[in-house]
């Protein structure tokens, strides 16, 4: 199993570019060609618990890791951390439409799902690529990856992280998850900007020569925990084959049957993780994907045209406030037909202009296999809501955004295949903005209040990891200008 990069094809690498995080030429690594299953891969794995089920599915892309190594990982990251020892549970919420809840893990969203298992499969890729060195992991997080990723390398040998996060783009929640974090190897920082000004410093830091000699001097290398790293992606194409066997599992589908798959979607690497498994052989009819007011993406999907030169709006679902969905990139490799050359001058426009085209035959493959809508908050707030009262069951905004978006595909199509929904995140880890949605009375001013509110208003225990936050101690206060970011970095590292 190999990987290139999406802007070159000068460089092929093996599964350890899980350690590297980004291509040197700037471009991100896709493989080179999926692993092929067949129904029988299905009914197999119907049989087994989640850790089971990734080894199977990890094996066939990270070739070059021992049958132990994987297990390592695996049994490291999956047992004794999630609710129930089930790390992605499927719930039907009504007919054909089905919950993939991914917020079991110790921080409450889908990140865990990932981020538990990166720092086993990256100290034991740089064991085999870099001995010795250390490992700095850099991070820029709308909300929920930052948590996840300090969560996952905390304390872990041979590495050091560094998290920066918009200071006005976070839910109150997120920031005191990050703020709180402990642990000797670790630092956040807040930056006045959005996400994207906190993406784009980062990916500038990692092509900087000046940067590279300092950590060359201190025997250190970069590397990511944004899904910019593919170490990010193997493990969420796990959980939409896990989702698709426990279907068959509860009667839902017989084997071989399509599904649609829902994704509220930002930077693109949660679906992308879904793409990459219908590429594998999952039965995936259509792919829907669901954005809020920054709906750069829903634009793009339905005419061809990335324009992110737009108002960026601070919404109640923050985790998708973006404008620049970096794994778009990976996508239009596999559409482009892995020409490197068409994807190089789509990322320069990017760059240069703000925005690029696709040719029409791209935009007709494109249209093929995704439908694309959004919401407003408006709209996620009456989608909780009804949601509740209907079904009895509470989902956060990002979740809303999908239900409802699913819901106007199927307006739009009359397709009721049965879908499989990504639910992202704890209703728990946006409080202030479910609240309103099921509860009448004057809402506490205090955010702690709120969830305590949300609990008595709809019986959904409070998740401990949002519970234990209180009266926890602030460690990472610090707030930058964007422009301090690579001094920040260093000072850390000193």
């Amino acid at each position: 199993m190999f990987y290139t990069s999406t802007r070159s094809n000068t460089e092929l690498v093996s599964a350890a570019t899980i350690a590297r995080g980004i291509a040197e030429d700037g471009g991100l690594f896709v493989p080179v060609e999926f692993p092929a299953v067949t129904p029988d891969f299905f009914q197999r794995l119907t049989g087994m618990d989640y850790c089971q089920r990734a080894k199977a599915v990890l094996s066939l892309y990270l070739t070059d890791f021992t049958a132990e190594e994987i297990e390592h990982c695996v049994t490291g990251a999956y047992r004794g951390s999630f609710e129930n020892e089930e790390p992605a549970p499927v719930k039907e919420v009504k007919p054909g439409m089905h919950l993939l809840e991914l917020w079991h893990g110790p921080t409450c969203a889908f990140k865990d799902l990932a981020l538990q298992l990166l720092p086993y499969l990256l100290t034991a890729s740089a064991n085999k690529t870099d001995p010795g060195r250390t490992k700095v992991i850099l991070v820029a997080t709308s909300g929920d990856t930052g948590k996840a990723a300090l969560d996952g390398f905390a304390d872990v040998p041979g590495t050091r992280i560094i998290v920066f996060y918009p200071v006005h783009g976070v839910s109150a929640m997120q920031k005191l998850q990050m703020q709180t974090q402990t642990g000797d190897n670790v630092a956040v920082c807040g930056i006045e900007g959005n996400f994207d000004d906190a993406q784009s410093g980062v990916k500038a830091i990692f092509a900087d020569p000046e940067m590279m000699k300092f950590l060359a001097e201190k025997k250190m290398d970069f590397s990511s925990a944004n899904s910019i790293n593919f170490g990010r992606l193997v493990p969420q194409i796990v959980y939409y084959i896990s989702a698709y066997c426990d279907l068959i599992k509860q009667g839902k589908i017989k084997n071989g049957d399509a599904v649609n798959v829902c994704v509220p979607t930002g930077n693109f690497g949660n679906i992308l993780a879904a793409y990459y498994a219908k590429q594998m052989g999952l039965p995936v009819k259509k792919f829907i994907c669901a954005s809020n007011r920054n709906n750069v993406l829903t634009d793009f999907i339905n005419t061809g045209v990335y324009d992110r030169n737009r108002t960026f709006h601070a919404t109640t679902s923050p985790s998708m406030d973006i404008l620049i969905s970096s794994n778009l990139e990976r996508l239009l490799y596999h559409l482009y037909d892995g020409d490197n050359g068409a994807i190089r001058q789509l990322m320069n426009e990017l760059r240069q202009n703000g925005k690029y085209e696709i040719r029409n035959d791209v935009l007709t493959r494109l249209q093929k296999d995704f439908y694309a809508g959004y919401c407003d908050d408006e709209t996620v707030t009456k989608t909780i809501s009804a949601l509740f009262k209907d079904e009895k069951y509470l989902c956060d905004t990002h979740t809303a955004v999908a239900v409802n978006v699913y819901e106007q595909y199927v307006r739009d199509t009359g397709d009721n295949t049965p879908c499989i929904i990504a639910s992202t995140a704890s209703p728990y880890k946006f409080a202030p903005a479910v609240l309103p949605a099921v509860y009448e009375g004057t809402l506490p001013a205090d955010e702690f209040a709120m969830t305590e509110t949300l609990f008595e208003t709809t019986g959904l225990p409070i998740p401990a990891p949002i519970a234990s936050l209180r009266g926890k101690k602030v460690l990472h206060p610090a707030a930058i200008d964007k422009s301090d970011m690579s001094k920040f970095i260093r000072e850390f590292l000193k």
